[in-house]
Order: structure tokens, then C-alpha cells, then sequence
């Protein structure tokens, strides 16, 4: 039995910031039915269309779900939601702001009809202060907890960071607000209402570049680009392409030594220009000059292993082809590849990272636009076949 057996959750997040939620909540163990609208569901199942019918970016994020279509703006559709919602611990949005207002199925709403609820909200700003009603998406709140600021070249602009912080990194950090909930609930029967800014959510990830530099909030935290001293950097390898370069983190004096003896230069631990930290970094671009040569002859992965299997902390610099067919994460079953549709198609899927003892659910693939809502409507709320044919008929459901 998984983790999070018997919690149901109800879910009505789209693009990212909710659907990486309810999808970390799944992969525990969850039950979730994603609640879709007609015309296309999810606006992420169309984001960068390519090989597959719903996007790559789609099945990312929504994979160990049922999908449902109901129009909530009919007011037979609301009345459906309200009465699924009861039959669920946890009822999830993340929409822009006003829309649950005026579909009329907010908080107050669905706790009229399920006192029990976990009520859970991601929004941009959240829902008081002077930008709650400010729209947002990932980099906007990146932006605004401060991560561009401290992302690039020291000279350089604010850069936008790869990785999608602001969306996914406020995903995990609701899913395990909503799985505190419900221990709590299982505790003393009570559910409660969830809100999480996605500003405040990144500022979780700036804290030890704030501690760095920022003073208590009296001065502006540095952009450092990749070096952060002489042994900590960025470092050019064979064939030298755009991303040939493996990142070295030579930290301590033990890390020194063990690196110069790595190179082929033990000489260079006791060399008066090198000794000590200050020393090093006083002649950095004379030992950048000495490194490069080194990285020059290898490529990125070879000099990965020569520095990691002498204990020096390095990577080389993987991109996403390296990602998917990485020796180390395939043997680890992170990468796995799924069926999709009746053409022999498969889909390469990364996992979820944590591994626990007693809790393992296999990776389904995302769920096609309203796959189960024959299915849930007739088992959650008994409808019988031909009332389900009506409400198809009349444009309630898909």
C-alpha cells in the first residue's frame, strides 16, 4: 500500500504550479481526478505542441491522474462539482485571480457542501496584500522573490534561471502543506483552507544566496555567475560545444590537494601562489589557466569520473539529451519510457526522485482529455448510463 492510500483529492489546477502538486501528491500514493473544461481542458495539454497529441509539457506534470470534463459555468456542471466535491478530502485550484469567485465555488462554497474540505489555493501573490490581484506565472514570481537578481554575470543584467522554481518548486511545497493537512485531519477530523503565494514560495530557494550577501535585507545580494572563487567554476572540455564543460567545486584544503594530485600537479598544494584560499583566488587567473588545460583534454564525463572517483566534488554539465539516456539515472529506473496511444508511440518520463520502503506507485501515463468521466460520475455519484449520455448531450460533461 502507498503512503498516501485513501487520500482523494479533487483537482483543478492547470499548467504547472498545481498540476506538479497534484501529481507529487499521486505519485505518493493519492487518488486524483482532474476536473477539465470543455474545448481543450488544460491550456498546458496545447503548450509547444510536438510529437505527441497533448504536449510533452502536459504529460510532464499530469501523469497517475483521472480526467473528467465538466462545464462549470453551466449551472448544472457547478451543481455536479458540488456534489463530487464531498466525496473528497481535498479540493485544489490554481486559477487566476477572481475566476473561483465567479464560478461561484470558492472556499466558503464547498465548505457549505463538504465541512471537512482541504480547501487549497496557489496563487501568484496571494490572496491579500497590495498585488493579490495581480496575474501571474513562474518567472513573473521569480522576478518578484528576487532569484533574477542574483542569476548572471556580475557585470551583466538580471537572467532568468532555467528551472521552473516559481511553478513546480510552489507545487511541492503545497503538496506537502495539503499531506500535513491531512494527517491533521485524520487526527481530529477537521479540514482547513491552504493559500501559498508563489513569490513568498521562491523565497524559500533564495535563502542561503540572501544569507550570502544580502545583510539582513540592508544590501543587494551579488550576481556570481559560475565562479565562486578560484576553484569553484566552470570549466571548458572536449569537443568544446555549447554545453562541454564540467563545474568544479574544490572546497576545502583536502579538496586542493586531492586536485592538484589529480591533475597530474601535486606541486601546485605548496606553491606559494596557490597555498591558501586568499592565495588562490589573488592568482585565479593563472590557476584557471592551468585547470583549463587539464579539462581541455577530456572530455566533460571523463573529467566527471577522474575528479568524482578521487573524491572531488564535479560535474559535468548534462543537457537534456544527456538527462534521458544518462547511464546512472536509467539504471536507477528515474527514466522510463511509456506507451502511448494505439500507434506503438512511447513517451520518455522522468520519475520521482524520492524512494521509499514501503510506498512504491508505478508511473501511469498522463490521462487523455476526459478519459473518466463516465467512470467517476457513475461511481462517485451513481449516475446511471443514460443520465450521463444527457448530460454529454446537453454540453454539460465531456
Amino acid at each position: 500500500m502507498a503512503a498516501l492510500t485513501g487520500l482523494r483529492i479533487l483537482d483543478l489546477t492547470q499548467y504547472e504550479a498545481g498540476p506538479s502538486c497534484t501529481q507529487a501528491l499521486a505519485w505518493l500514493g493519492a487518488e486524483v481526478v482532474k476536473v477539465e473544461s470543455p474545448g481543450g481542458g488544460d491550456p498546458g495539454r496545447t503548450l509547444n505542441p510536438g510529437y505527441f497529441q497533448d504536449s510533452e509539457y502536459f504529460m510532464n506534470w499530469n501523469s497517475n491522474k483521472r480526467s473528467i470534463v465538466i462545464n462549470l459555468r453551466d449551472p448544472k456542471g457547478r451543481e455536479l462539482l458540488l456534489e463530487l466535491a464531498p466525496h473528497f478530502d481535498v479540493f485544489i485550484e490554481n486559477f487566476g485571480p477572481g475566476v473561483v469567485e465567479k464560478l461561484d465555488i470558492g472556499y466558503d462554497v464547498i465548505k457549505s457542501c463538504h465541512p471537512q474540505v482541504i480547501y487549497a489555493q496557489i496563487k501568484g501573490f496571494g490572496l491579500t496584500g497590495p498585488y493579490a490581484d495581480y496575474k501571474c506565472f513562474d518567472m513573473v514570481a521569480q522576478a518578484a522573490a528576487g532569484s533574477l537578481s542574483i542569476t548572471g554575470e556580475p557585470d551583466g543584467p538580471p537572467m532568468r534561471p532555467g528551472p521552473t522554481l516559481g511553478d513546480a518548486g510552489t507545487g511541492v511545497q503545497m503538496a506537502l502543506a495539503i499531506t500535513a493537512a491531512y494527517a491533521q485531519k485524520l487526527r481530529d477530523g477537521t479540514g482547513q483552507h491552504i493559500e501559498l503565494s508563489m513569490q513568498e514560495a521562491v523565497t524559500y530557494y533564495m535563502r542561503t544566496m540572501i544569507a550570502l550577501g544580502a545583510n539582513g535585507g540592508t544590501s543587494v545580494a551579488p550576481r556570481m555567475g559560475n565562479e565562486l572563487d578560484a576553484t569553484v567554476n566552470l570549466f571548458p572540455s572536449k569537443p568544446f560545444g555549447k554545453n562541454d564543460y564540467v563545474y568544479i567545486m574544490s572546497v576545502t584544503e583536502p579538496h586542493w590537494t586531492l586536485f592538484c594530485k589529480t591533475i597530474g600537479h601535486p606541486e601546485l598544494a605548496t606553491d606559494p601562489r596557490f597555498v591558501d584560499k586568499p592565495a588562490r583566488n589573488a592568482h585565479g587567473a593563472e590557476l584557471k589557466e592551468i585547470i583549463t588545460a587539464w579539462t581541455s583534454q577530456r572530455t566533460k564525463k571523463e573529467a566527471m569520473r577522474e575528479l568524482c572517483e578521487a573524491g572531488i566534488p564535479a560535474s559535468a554539465v548534462f543537457d537534456t539529451v544527456d538527462i534521458f539516456s544518462d547511464p546512472h539515472l536509467t539504471s536507477r529506473g528515474f527514466v522510463s519510457e511509456m506507451p502511448y496511444g494505439d500507434e506503438g508511440k512511447k513517451i520518455p518520463l522522468l520519475g520521482w526522485p524520492a524512494r521509499m520502503s514501503k510506498s512504491s506507485v508505478p508511473i501511469d501515463i498522463a490521462p487523455g482529455l476526459g478519459d473518466h468521466t463516465k467512470e467517476v460520475l457513475q461511481g462517485e455519484l451513481g449516475l446511471s448510463a443514460d443520465a450521463v449520455a444527457q448530460l454529454v448531450s446537453a454540453g454539460v460533461v465531456v
